[in-house]
């Protein structure tokens, strides 16, 4: 990651919890998933910098993982996220390392993405496609994938893919209407 994408990811962060309303540090003091966000950024950037890897990298790795354990949320650093990542409340989320989000996503509190092994029915981790809204406590376990501009109810299990512009709600997970994200995932920064 070079330092001109590092501040294109964080701005289009920054533009998904305020619109450009704000500065910063507003946000930086008031939002904790923008904070959290904003170090999981710099730990990428300063992991993929040869100079940094024995130093300063360490220091954001360190802050990193205490933020991990003080909002119980386990979203790696290596794990391929796209820009305009929003956490709405910043509690209980669980991605796998190898799961793929796309641009533009809203994980709700207590979101899991993860892995199942070669015996399941969908082996390996969930892709999340683009402008995807997912509702508190959704669960997505396995290889499903989860299309552009998808909505994922609350406390829903899905277990098979998800259409492009699908909304899926219940245990398990059914698709209830094709009416797609909007409204849900807001100030969508565009590249």
């Amino acid at each position: 990651m070079t330092f001109p994408e590092l501040c294109f990811f964080i701005s289009a962060d920054q533009f998904r919890y305020d619109g450009a309303k704000g500065s910063f540090w507003t946000l930086w003091f008031r939002e904790s998933g923008f904070r959290f966000t904003v170090v999981m950024r710099l730990c990428t950037f300063f992991r993929s910098q040869g100079w940094s890897r024995w130093g300063i990298y360490h220091l954001f790795r360190f802050w990193h993982r205490r933020q991990q354990v003080k909002y119980t949320t386990y979203i790696s650093f290596e794990s391929s996220i796209g820009p305009g990542l929003y956490l709405g409340h910043l509690l209980c989320i669980v991605v796998n390392t190898q799961t793929v989000i796309g641009r533009n996503c809203t994980l709700g509190h207590g979101v899991t993405l993860g892995q199942t092994h070669a015996r399941s029915k969908h082996p390996g981790c969930p892709i999340i496609g683009d402008n995807v809204y997912l509702g508190c406590g959704a669960k997505i376990i396995g290889g499903i994938k989860v299309g552009d501009n998808a909505a994922v109810g609350p406390n829903s299990v899905v277990i098979k893919d998800v259409p492009d512009m699908g909304v899926v709600s219940g245990i398990p997970a059914q698709v209830i209407s094709m009416k797609g994200s909007e409204g849900y995932v807001s100030n969508q920064s565009v590249e």
